[in-house]
């Protein structure tokens, strides 16, 4: 649980800054008239992300057991290159995203009211899209369906009234801090649903070295009692996994995560250029 909540208070919380920061750019500019396209957007980026989770708890409930491993172990390595691109990319952008959105949003109001709801649909999508993946791929690798919900609709709904109290200036917190350790946390996660994704292709027969396991603990840690239902929810720890497994989650994680902290925020620096030289006969102060 406690991972789905840290995905849905992280990719919540990108989505209600972009709406805060739309929503009070259009109220300083006195263009209140534009809010309902805004919202509309918004409205419908919602409603798409809820239907594509139904939509991939549909599609698998109908599938044969090799198709059902296959298509999750697929949807689990996407969601662990979404969840990878968003933690780079808001690393890297994070800075400049008030600007960038101020500028769409110029943009889109001199275009009309199509253009504001497919700017706030947008905004907003890509990360609903993003989050309804991820749960889904992070709710196979615990085979559980209640509490993956659970957890993500806490975070969605801590993530709610924190951007509302930004928008009201009634709290502040150092949002880069904020953004590396949480970033920080979805690496180690999505290392767990990348090799949960690799053993779902194991048992599809998609990948080799099934029965061949790295090591197994399961005296020491049995799945079934609470620390090891706690590990599984929060790392997808997996006392018996395979060498494959194994292997892709070391390769994974370690050169992920050293990028991540040594990528200097807001990408490379660019270098300023030397101090043209003093004029004969001049003195620099």
């Amino acid at each position: 649980m406690f991972a789905n909540y840290l995905i849905g208070l992280r990719e919540g919380l990108e989505a209600a800054l972009v709406v805060s920061i739309l929503i009070a750019y259009l109220v300083k500019s006195d263009r209140r008239d534009a809010l309902p396209a805004v919202w509309l957007g918004i409205g419908a980026a919602v409603a798409l992300s809820v239907a594509l989770e139904a939509t991939l708890e549909l599609t698998s409930a109908e599938m044969t057991f090799k198709q059902q491993e296959l298509f999750g172990g697929s949807l689990s390595i996407l969601a662990v290159f979404l969840v990878t691109w968003m933690i780079f990319w808001m690393r890297r952008t994070s800075h400049a995203l008030k600007a960038e959105l101020h500028g769409r949003l110029d943009h889109a109001l001199a275009m009309g009211t199509g253009a504001l709801v497919l700017t706030a649909f947008l905004s907003v999508g890509r990360e609903g899209l993003e989050t309804a993946v991820i749960v889904w791929g992070t709710a196979r690798s615990t085979g559980e369906n209640t509490e993956p919900m659970i957890g993500v609709a806490l975070g969605l709904a801590t993530a709610v009234v924190l951007g509302h109290l930004f928008y009201a200036g009634a709290v502040r917190i150092n949002l880069a801090r904020f953004f590396l350790w949480t970033g920080a946390g979805l690496v180690v996660v999505a290392a767990g649903v990348l090799a949960y994704g690799v053993h779902d292709l194991q048992e599809a027969d998609y990948l080799p070295g099934l029965s061949n396991r790295a090591f197994d603990i399961s005296d020491t840690i049995p799945p079934d009692t609470w620390y090891g239902t706690l590990l599984k929810g929060i790392l997808n720890f997996q006392p018996d996994p395979t060498v494959l497994q194994t292997t892709v989650w070391l390769l994974y994680l370690i050169p992920v995560m050293a990028l991540f902290f040594l990528l200097p925020k807001g990408g490379p620096k660019k270098k300023t250029p030397a101090p043209a030289p003093a004029a004969p006969g001049t003195t620099s102060v």
